[in-house]
């Protein structure tokens, strides 16, 4: 199968940056192009949740442009010197390492199967990682960074992944609401909710690689 419409955008990219084309986009970097990257990424989620057909293909693209910007920029930087070829074939080598029960003769008949599949091979790609921390973006979100991090805290025992729901919750507008409350609540009397809760990770962190220092 081809894609005749994605080689033209590939083309379009390179003409913007190329020599006679957009003087902005030439003057771009990796570093410049952060802010737009996530803006876009924020949108594209944005479209996904509540966005219609259409709001969810344009998305999409403007996603896929700034990959494709990214590309381009590294083909034509000292040092770097790869394109969106390099990028595509380093992915699909990764998917299909990282599916030996699709590929190749594992076996994995359920997602839990399929996660402890992907936990094994993450310790061989990246055998320089000694906590299960290490590969978190600290700059996520809080509360996208506090679901990561719980889950880690979990997987070495630190929280019990089988404990009772302190705050019993039936549905996720309930959950909404709540968490809208207590970021008013906070807002009202002069606190930070998301700085307080980077906090509170930060301990929860620091259990976690206490409890890794005990077991080695």
């Amino acid at each position: 199968m081809s894609y005749p419409k994605l080689d033209e955008l590939v083309r379009t990219v390179a003409r913007l940056r190329g020599p006679g084309g957009c003087a902005w986009d030439a003057d771009q970097t990796h570093e410049s192009l952060v802010q737009y990257l996530v803006e876009e990424s924020y949108e594209l989620v944005e479209a996904l949740e509540s966005g219609t057909r259409d709001d969810i293909i344009e998305e999409l693209g403007d996603v896929l442009y700034q990959v494709l910007f990214h590309a381009d920029l590294a083909a034509h930087t000292p040092g770097e010197e790869f394109d969106i070829e390099v990028v595509a074939e380093r992915m699909t080598a990764k998917m299909v390492g990282r599916h030996p029960h699709v590929f190749g003769d594992a076996v994995a008949h359920t997602a839990d199967d399929v996660v402890a599949v992907w936990d094994d091979l993450k310790a061989v790609e990246k055998p320089g990682r000694t906590s299960v921390l290490d590969g978190i973006p600290q700059g996520m979100p809080a509360l996208a960074l506090a679901d990561k991090v719980i889950g880690r805290a979990q997987k070495v025992g630190v929280l019990d992944k089988d404990a009772e729901a302190s705050v019993p919750l039936q549905s996720e507008d309930e959950l909404g609401g709540l968490l809208l409350t207590i970021v008013e609540s906070a807002k009202a009397q002069g606190l930070d909710a998301e700085r307080a809760l980077r906090g509170a990770l930060r301990e929860l962190q620091g259990e976690i690689r206490e409890a890794e220092a005990d077991d080695h």
